[in-house]
């Protein structure tokens, strides 16, 4: 940890960084889900899914961009190696063979569930510790929950 002007104490600080940081592991790995759900999925609607995961990677970038910044405000690295990102990732493993829509669709709202839950989470363990972080997980939330939704609409379960 680097000094700061941030008045936490540094214990507080160290596991902030650290919610913070697997957030933008598993932040990343949904992307990387998303843009290879965007690259491969087929069938008869390829062009909306195409176009809708498309901005849901957008909107991932910007979640990325906002958790790891609050992780070097405090004074910690942000992220890790692409290369850990598998070790350390809390999603499942992306099945590449699956391509049709709906069958992409869901392993792409599965996979998104588990951010967007963690994301609720991470408000409560965060709250009474550092509000501004809670705060900033409340608009990971929030956006997650939309695009979830998204996700959702297109499948009948």
């Amino acid at each position: 940890m680097r000094m700061t002007r941030v008045e936490m104490s540094s214990e507080t600080k160290q596991r902030m960084t650290a919610l913070l940081n697997q957030h933008v592991t598993d932040l990343t790995d949904l992307f990387i889900q998303t843009k290879l759900a965007h690259w491969n999925v087929r069938g008869p609607y390829f062009i909306a899914y195409h176009e809708l995961f498309d901005t849901l990677a957008g909107n991932l970038t910007e979640l990325i961009d906002i958790v790891a910044e609050r992780v070097t405000a405090l004074g910690a690295a942000a992220g890790v190696p692409v290369q850990a990102i598998a070790d350390e990732t809390s999603l499942p493993v992306w099945r590449t063979e699956t391509t049709e829509g709906l069958a992409v669709m869901k392993q792409l709202a599965d996979s998104w569930a588990v951010v967007a839950n963690s994301a609720r989470h991470a408000i409560e363990a965060s709250a009474d510790d550092d509000p501004d972080t809670s705060d900033l997980f409340t608009e990971v939330s929030r956006q997650m929950d939309k695009d979830l939704w998204f996700l959702e609409a297109h499948l009948s379960e």
